[in-house]
C-alpha cells in the first residue's frame, strides 16, 4: 500500500480555502495577515470558511505578530480564541509559545493544548526561533501537541533538510514533524525523500510576505514571498502538489 501523505495548505481567505480544497488539499490552515507571518482569523472568517469547506480546518491562534512570548492578557485572548475555534467547528489549533530566553513555554502551551482537547494542536514555527532543535522537540512533546511545524531552523525547508531529517527520526511515533518553508513543485519530492516526513505545509506563494520574521527571523508558517495568487492559479498549483505526492513510489520513499 503506498504511503499516504498529507498536504496542508495555509490560506487567509475563504476563496483560497475553497480553491485549495478543490485542488485536493488534505487539510487547510486558516489564518489572517500572512504578510506579517499570520495571526488569528476573525470569528466571521472561521464561521464562513466552515460553511463552505468540508476539508479539515486547523486555525491559527496567534494574537499578534512579533515574538512568541505572551502576556497574561494575550494568553487570555488565546484561550478565548481556542474556545471560539471549538464552537465554530474547527478541526485543530495551531499555536506556539516561547519564554523570553527562547525556550519552549511548556507550562502555558500544555494548558492551551488541554483546553483545545479533543482538537489536535500543531506547535508552529515558533519552534524555529527556539533553542536547540532536539531539546525543543522533547519539550514540545511534553506539552501534548500532536505535531510540529518547522523548516529545520532555516527560512526554507531545503536549507534545513539535515535538521528536519534528524527531527523526523527522533520524533518516531511520539509526534509528527511537518516540514514547511518555501515548499513547491520543484523541491517537494526531494524534501519527501530526504526527511521521510508524512505531512507537508505550504501557502503555495499566496502570501506577500514583507516582514514575516516578526523580529525573530521566522513566520509562523510557510513564509512565502510571491505575489498573491488568483484562486484558479492557486487551485492548479495545489493540484500539482497533491498529484506529485500521490505519485511518490515506494522506491522514492523508504521509511
Amino acid at each position: 500500500m503506498p504511503q499516504q501523505f498529507v498536504l496542508e495548505i495555509c490560506v487567509e481567505s475563504v476563496e483560497h480555502g475553497i480553491a485549495a480544497a478543490r485542488g485536493g488539499a488534505h487539510r487547510i490552515e486558516l489564518c489572517s495577515d500572512l504578510s506579517s507571518g499570520g495571526i488569528t482569523p476573525s470569528a466571521g472568517l472561521m464561521q464562513t470558511a466552515r460553511r463552505h469547506l468540508q476539508a479539515p480546518i486547523h486555525v491559527l491562534v496567534r494574537p499578534r505578530a512579533g515574538d512568541f512570548c505572551y502576556s497574561d492578557h494575550e494568553l487570555e485572548v488565546m484561550r478565548d480564541d481556542i474556545r471560539a475555534a471549538k464552537r465554530f467547528g474547527m478541526d485543530g489549533v495551531v499555536l506556539g509559545l516561547l519564554h523570553d530566553d527562547t525556550r519552549i513555554d511548556i507550562e502555558n502551551t500544555k494548558a492551551l493544548v488541554e483546553l483545545a482537547h479533543p482538537l489536535p494542536v500543531t506547535f508552529h514555527r515558533a519552534f524555529d526561533a527556539s533553542g536547540d532543535p532536539q531539546t525543543s522537540l522533547e519539550e514540545v512533546i511534553q506539552t501534548g501537541a500532536s505535531r510540529i511545524l518547522t523548516s529545520g531552523g532555516e527560512l526554507c525547508a531545503t536549507d534545513g533538510l539535515p535538521i528536519l531529517t534528524g527531527l523526523v527520526k527522533a520524533a518516531k511515533d511520539r509526534i509528527l514533524v511537518m516540514p514547511c518553508g518555501g515548499i513547491n513543485y520543484e523541491n517537494l519530492v526531494r524534501i519527501v525523500q530526504e526527511t521521510l516526513a508524512q505531512e507537508f505545509h505550504t501557502s503555495v506563494g499566496a502570501s506577500a510576505s514583507s516582514s514575516t520574521s516578526g523580529g525573530n527571523g521566522f513566520p509562523h508558517g510557510a513564509g512565502a514571498s510571491l505575489p498573491s495568487l488568483q484562486s484558479q492559479l492557486f487551485e492548479e498549483q495545489v493540484a500539482r502538489l497533491v498529484s506529485l505526492l500521490g505519485n511518490v513510489s515506494h522506491d522514492e520513499w523508504v521509511p
